[in-house]
């Protein structure tokens, strides 16, 4: 049996004024709303994500 890390996410600022790109990569978070969560796969790919916006993301 093995186990899938995951890595929890919160969209904790507003993405408002902020790069189109930026808006991009939390949509592609799964982060809608303000203080939305999401468990998600802790790859790569998804740490690069939250890299990118981790002024708007807390990891929790």
């Amino acid at each position: 049996m093995t186990d899938k890390k995951t890595v929890k996410v919160k969209l904790v600022k507003s993405i408002a004024g902020t790069k189109e790109s930026h808006r991009a990569t939390v949509r592609g978070l799964g982060l809608r709303k303000l203080n939305s969560e999401r468990e998600l796969e802790d790859t790569p790919a998804v740490r690069g994500m939250i890299n990118k916006v981790s002024y708007l993301v807390k990891v929790l």
